[in-house]
């Protein structure tokens, strides 16, 4: 007997122990130390931006660290680099000139850009003195406005040169700076034509007037010349605003008289231009209610096609000729409720500081080239159109079983030859067509993924371009930079290093930036040639004031899908103050894909839904799954094709288990799960498939009900079924499975959000799920934030705080009363403690 109550007793001991091992107060002080404005001010240059000259190789960038900004200048072919100037000499110019102090860790430089023969630079600085607004009541003649409200101030602005050479400032009194481009000018290459829309029609004016308008819109001398009379509401040849490109009510309302953009594709000698214009007229409206609009709740209607609805927007390719000033619609009808995207130049890299950059099309003077893609995804044509002739060639054809997705294609002598991208064979790769569309060879080839072209050097025929997965041994996600010959020889790697690259080539395919880190590593820049011989080091970020704050790098980790073969990568986020002796509660941020994977693979400094949520005292983790990121197999891609609710969730449920029997700190029976978006949607699907596994959620801003949500996605990565009768009729059939079919399995925690005015992701795929929960008599919570679209924007901070009450309440058990206020939370937070005090009792936790 005395044995057997030896052992109750020390199972006994056990449990109490075991149970006082496991994390349940959440330490709120720690997350808010991590939030974005704190972020500002820890985390500063990541990364080199390089700013490439015209008339050399050299380029300028400007860095930050916690000695202040720095501005520097490179001459790749010498491999020098060196100060643009020398801050304390030039703050102490400027202050004797602007008569504000300056010094050299608080240099306010903007709008720099190189001018003249490259040795002198242009910018400007602001002063605290205030001056009269021009535009004001006074300034018009209107004394009696100007009586009653005084005359607006802004602050006054400097304008300066300076040569770098000589150390020469020269203040430049008289300088009018160019007006910024508005959105509504489709500038033509040679800046004489400038094409806008207004009522649903083309205009055009020549330089002068645009002058004219750049200084006073509404000037009444302006000569506006109009293009087109048929355009007409709904089909339209301009853009718009609002859901998914159309404008709302409300929208058409305020801007109603205001000219609007064009999205119009200019030949490169000016005389022609083409644009897609769309015909929305029957596709159904959709609406939200702005309840706090003033002075009145306002109804927003809008445009929006939904999956599966007869109702399509159909495209139309026009070419206009500018000496003509007329234009015509192009032969191009192939497939059903196609659509159509025009191609333009790719634009050159030393064009980045030009007051502005001419959309100009992907060809010559003669030709452009433009994608037809039929509804259902799976068939691309990619055309050339002569415009001398009106002649329409499909030049390469992609078919395939799932849908088909493509990438600009690179010419070759204006086209003489095109280097093309594509997944035929399961991989994406790089293939050599001709002219007239006749593949000369395949260029690239593997068990790895092509992603872009970075370069293509015609003269020595070689191709630069990102690939990743190539590198035996690497993460395969992490991007490299590569030069290869058109006919496939001497493939090279350019930027070794099991790291995320991320690559900025200049325009004569002779040197690139490479900027590059891990979640684990500190982000280092350097300088390379087009060969892959490395010129020199630029620069290392300083995180310095991050990591005195207690910052530790998250834990990369590698794991088995849920079919015991494919490989799954992630990411392990612990609080600063881990300790390996305690179980965790684990949360899971998650999102499906199928056009990425929320896994970060470099250094950032977003790290709300990671870090911070970490630092409450949960265990994060980020994985992909199959069916997620395309740039892995296509087959690793279109896992999911046909089955978009629940193809990713045995993946994310499999990493859980693996990481708990790796680690005793992984608590398995206390996990969470958090995405936005098509996150929130898995994040949901997840408590609803996993019921006993996934014990809380939030799910913010989630396409529950897919049917609902947009076609552009939907169709694409579930699949729309296409049926062409005998007679020659096609249509459409899709059907998908939704959240709230599920959601009589809801066992744990769950809690909804929405913006209520959210025209991507409508809130009634999240109103469908509570209505279908309420019928099913099951408890959650649903917030709603007033007046937000998809992004929460002025409250993503009160969103953040809110999630972080129902995790630590439902997943980890602390019931601490915390003020109502969260601004004061958060106050009290950054000057004592965790905040207890003065608010209302939270609900124990089951």
């Amino acid at each position: 007997m005395r044995s057997i109550s030896l052992v109750i007793l020390l199972l006994a001991v056990t449990a109490v122990s075991a149970q006082n091992n496991l994390v349940t107060k959440a330490n709120y002080q720690q997350a808010a130390r991590f939030a974005p404005r704190k972020l500002d001010k820890l985390i500063f240059s990541a990364s080199v931006d390089p700013h490439w000259l015209k008339k050399s190789d050299r380029f300028w960038y400007e860095y930050e660290t916690t000695d202040g900004r720095k501005w520097y200048i490179v001459d790749p072919v010498k491999g020098e680099k060196k100060l643009l100037f020398d801050n304390a000499d030039l703050a102490a110019k400027i202050t004797r000139i602007v008569k504000d102090p300056f010094d050299a860790q608080h240099l306010g430089i903007d709008s720099m850009r190189f001018i003249k023969d490259e040795n002198w630079i242009q910018f400007e600085v602001k002063s605290t003195a205030d001056v009269e607004k021009k535009d004001t009541a006074a300034s018009t003649g209107r004394r009696g406005a100007a009586a009653a409200t005084p005359p607006a101030r802004e602050k006054k602005v400097f304008y300066f040169e300076y040569n770098i050479n000589t150390r020469e400032l020269t203040e430049l009194p008289d300088f009018k700076k160019p007006k910024r481009k508005p959105s509504w000018a489709a500038i033509s290459p040679d800046g004489n034509t400038i094409l806008f829309g207004r009522n649903y029609n083309l205009y055009w004016m020549d330089k002068a007037n645009y002058e004219k308008a750049l200084k006073k819109e509404d000037d009444s001398t302006i000569v506006e010349n109009k293009l087109t009379t048929d355009g007409v509401e709904y089909y339209s040849y301009h853009s718009g605003g609002g859901g998914l490109g159309n404008e709302t009510n409300v929208d058409k309302e305020k801007n109603k008289d205001k000219r609007k953009s064009v999205t119009a594709f200019w030949s490169p000698d000016s005389k022609y231009f083409s644009l897609v214009r769309r015909d929305d007229r029957k596709v159904k409206d959709l609406w939200v209610i702005n309840s706090i609009a003033d002075p009145r709740p306002t109804l927003e209607t809008y445009k929006y096609w939904m999956p599966g609805e007869k109702e399509a927007p159909v495209d139309h390719l026009y070419l206009f000729d500018m000496t003509a000033h007329s234009g015509k619609e192009m032969p191009v009808s192939a497939f059903k409720d196609q659509n159509l995207s025009i191609w333009s130049t790719p634009a050159p890299a030393n064009t980045r500081d030009d007051d502005w950059r001419p959309l100009t099309w992907l060809g010559n003077n003669s030709k452009f080239y433009f994608t037809r893609t039929g509804r259902d995804l799976k068939k691309v044509d990619i055309c050339l159109v002569d415009i001398n002739t009106g002649n329409v060639k499909p030049l390469i054809e992609e078919r395939f079983n799932t849908y088909i997705e493509v990438r600009r294609v690179g010419l070759i002598a204006e086209g003489k030859e095109m280097i093309h991208w594509s997944e035929r064979d399961g991989w994406a790769h790089f293939y050599l067509y001709d002219e007239n569309g006749k593949l000369k060879n395949q260029i690239t080839s593997g068990t790895w993924h092509v992603e872009s072209i970075l370069g293509i050097d015609e003269a020595k025929r070689v191709l630069y371009f990102s690939a990743n997965g190539r590198e035996a041994g690497e993460d395969p996600y992490y991007l490299h930079a590569y030069r290869v010959n058109f006919d496939g020889s001497g493939l090279k790697l350019l930027n070794p290093g099991e790291f995320e690259h991320a690559m900025s080539i200049n325009d004569n395919e002779t040197f690139f930036v490479d900027n590059f880190s891990r979640v684990n590593t500190v982000p280092k820049s350097v300088l390379y040639a087009s060969d892959g011989r490395k010129v020199m080091d630029l620069e290392t970020a300083d995180l310095s004031s991050l990591m005195a704050t207690g910052y530790k790098f998250p834990q990369p980790f590698k794991v088995k899908a849920d079919d015991g073969i494919t490989d799954i990568y992630g990411v392990i986020y612990k609080p600063m103050d881990f300790d390996s002796t305690k179980k965790y509660p684990v949360i899971e941020y998650v999102y499906p894909g199928p056009q990425t994977e929320a896994v970060n693979k470099a250094f950032g400094r977003g790290m709300d839904r990671t870090d911070r949520l970490a630092n409450l005292g949960f265990i994060v983790i980020t994985m992909g799954n199959r069916g997620g990121h395309p740039s892995r197999s296509k087959w690793y891609h279109n896992y999911g094709y046909g089955n978009l609710r629940d193809y990713g969730l045995a993946d994310k449920k499999a990493a859980a288990e693996q990481l708990a029997d790796r680690y005793p700190w992984f608590d398995i029976n206390r996990i969470g799960i958090h995405g936005h978006s098509g996150g929130g949607f898995m994040s949901t699907a997840a408590m609803l498939v996993y019921p006993d596994f996934f014990k809380v959620a939030v799910s913010s801003s989630g396409n529950h009900d897919n049917s609902i949500y947009n076609r552009w996605w939907s169709e694409q990565h579930h699949g729309v079924k296409e049926t062409i009768t005998d007679k020659g009729d096609t249509t459409f059939a899709y059907s998908i499975e939704k959240n709230q079919d599920l959601v009589k399995n809801l066992k744990g925690h769950l809690m909804l959000t929405t913006g209520d005015i959210d025209n991507n992701v409508h809130p009634g795929g999240t109103i469908r799920v509570a209505n279908a929960l309420i019928k099913s008599n099951k408890r959650f919570d649903l917030v709603i934030l007033p007046g937000q679209r998809h992004g929460y924007a002025d409250m993503t901070e009160y969103f953040f705080w809110r999630m972080a009450d129902y995790f630590t309440l439902y997943l980890m058990g602390d019931t601490t009363e915390r003020p109502v206020d969260i601004e004061q939370m958060n106050r009290e937070l950054e000057q004592s403690g965790n905040a207890t005090g003065g608010g209302r009792r939270r609900p124990e936790a089951n």
